[in-house]
């Protein structure tokens, strides 16, 4: 058993629970916050993504469940589908000996599979702000039995305009319920939610420990999702690579990538968790003896990986936990060996990388995608390098009868030369040099990073958005029109939060928002215009579909 966990009064299935996960010893926030919880408190935790906050809020709430009700008895909000997915896994994964029923629910699905779940009964829900709204308002969401709320991530939350939807969801709870606030500011705007939503609460501050990751150097590229596998041929074409780690979001994208790479003359393999541990082994040892030199992973499937020989670890899909970074491109860099980590972005996922250079206090440098110049040049010096280290090596007897065999018949000796060299390259005709697309920027990539570092790291320090009737946008800013307006019930907070949420654009990142009786004009800065434009097919307000357009 993990003594640590035990000692926090955790019930002897919560403890296996985390121990078969991995888990050896409660964090800080873990060990502050649990046995407050334990005790009915409510709580306000101050804590970045990464600290361990999941557990230490999701252990409590499980140890006072009583599953199998017909109704729920805890809420868990999260500002994004990806974070409501997250926890709502780990819940499943640390309750699953209970028998807890656990369901995520958010924007982007449909209705129909979350309302099955909800009428066949509960026992936590997990879900974004917005769509607890609309389940709520549709009378199939019940929280009228609720004993514990969680706010997850209030601070971003509010940055993304939730403010109206959380309080309305907030007064569906009753009274009496158990509150925990986690944020990883502590701004005016969230103390007075805690303020008028707490009962005497308890703070509890965590602050993370720093990360350095020196011997590694880091590079990001820009690229659109579709062009994400040529990006990556490309880099493999010039990176002196010995053996590499690629990273996936999923089980099945790591097989789908291994497979392309092979297709396309880098071989891989895929190290799923679906693997017996016979497969697992036999894979990990072709690895290790550079039998193969490229491993597609997800990160459950790599834990307990240890091999000290990766010269380069690659973030196909870049993780939600700038923790999680860290731990990956802890695989290369060690034994006193230097080491490559190069993340792929998203147009959209640029503030990603802003979190994490503010996490690891490190800037991860942005560089460009090679060109189909600069690989055919490192091409012709990969053959020269070859070819001169042939010949100085010599041992050429059985191959220079060849040649004079061709001379004898009549053959120019610079020919046959140019000739064995096309059959030497003849494994390039696999390895196509695909295309990528530029990603079409109007600012320069400095302001575009000082711009997403600002809004990320000081999310509550603007100043207030006027709401001034809508006239020439600012500098930088471009205006929209939405296809609906105050007579549909348009708010302001659901222009920010649909235009945040769908398009990735930072909530304090939108300017001026006019609504009229038919349609709204918001202001977007000019970078982000791109974006909001290609995700506008789904954007929806008050369940209304919802056209974007240039003003």
């Amino acid at each position: 058993m993990t003594a640590g966990f035990s000692q926090l009064g955790l019930r002897p299935e919560l403890v296996q629970a985390v121990e078969l996960l991995g888990y050896t010893a409660p964090t800080p926030i873990q060990t502050a916050m649990i046995p407050v919880m334990l005790a009915g408190r409510d709580v306000v935790g101050q804590a970045q993504t990464g600290t361990g906050k999941t557990a230490a809020f999701a252990l409590p709430l499980l140890q006072r469940l009583h599953p199998g009700t017909d109704h729920a008895q805890s809420l868990v909000l999260a500002p994004t589908r990806e974070l409501a997915v997250q926890v709502a896994k780990a819940m499943h994964e640390f309750g699953h000996a209970l028998g807890v029923r656990v369901l995520p629910v958010y924007g982007g699905e449909p209705y129909g599979r979350q309302i099955n779940r909800l009428q066949k009964g509960v026992d936590i829900v997990v879900g974004t702000p917005g769509r607890l709204l609309d389940l709520l308002e549709r009378g199939v969401l019940d929280l009228s039995h609720l004993e514990t709320v969680v706010l997850d991530e209030a601070d971003e939350m509010l940055s993304m305009g939730f403010i109206e939807d959380i309080e309305a969801i907030l007064r569906a709870t009753p009274t009496e319920r158990q509150t925990a606030l986690f944020s990883a500011t502590l701004s005016p705007e969230i103390r007075r939610l805690a303020d008028r939503y707490l009962r005497d609460p308890q703070s509890i501050s965590i602050q993370r420990e720093q990360v350095t990751v020196a011997a590694i150097e880091q590079r990001h590229y820009v690229v659109y999702e579709a062009d994400k596998l040529a990006a990556l041929t490309r880099l493999f074409e010039v990176e002196p690579i010995t053996s590499a780690l690629i990273f996936v979001r999923t089980r099945a994208g790591a097989g789908e990538l291994a497979a392309a790479l092979s297709a396309r003359g880098f071989p891989a393999e895929a190290l799923s968790g679906e693997l017996e541990q016979e497969e697992r082994e036999r894979v990990m040892n072709r690895f290790r003896r550079n039998l193969i030199k490229v491993l597609v992973a997800t990160d459950v499937a790599a834990r307990g990986l240890d091999i000290d020989h990766i010269s380069h670890v690659f973030n196909f899909d870049l993780p939600e936990d700038p923790e999680v970074y860290v731990h990956r491109i802890g695989r290369t860099g060690r034994a006193g060996k230097s080491g490559v980590a190069l993340s792929l972005v998203m147009p959209n996922e640029r503030w990603r990388i802003a979190r994490i250079e503010g996490f690891i206090k490190t800037s991860i440098r942005r560089a460009s995608i090679p060109t189909v110049e600069e690989i055919h040049a490192r091409r012709e010096r990969d053959l020269l390098e070859r070819m001169s280290s042939g010949l100085l090596q010599g041992r050429l007897g059985q191959d220079r009868a060849l040649v004079s065999t061709l001379m004898e018949a009549g053959h120019d000796p610079m020919e046959i030369a140019a000739a064995a060299l096309r059959l030497v390259r003849g494994d390039e005709n696999q390895r196509q040099i695909l295309p990528v697309n530029e990603v079409q920027e109007r600012r320069s990539e400095r302001s575009q990073r000082h711009n997403a570092s600002r809004l990320e790291r000081q999310p509550f320090e603007r100043q207030p958005r006027q709401r001034r009737p809508h006239g020439a946008p600012e500098a930088g800013m471009v205006s929209l029109t939405l296809s609906k307006g105050k007579v549909h019930g348009v708010r302001p907070a659901d222009v920010v939060s649909t235009i945040a949420y769908h398009a990735g654009v930072p909530g304090g990142a939108i300017g001026r928002i006019h609504i009229d009786e038919h349609h709204t004009l918001v202001d977007v800065p000019e970078r982000f215009v791109a974006q909001v434009l290609a995700r506008s097919a789904a954007f929806r307000i008050r369940r209304q579909a919802v056209e974007v357009a240039r003003v």
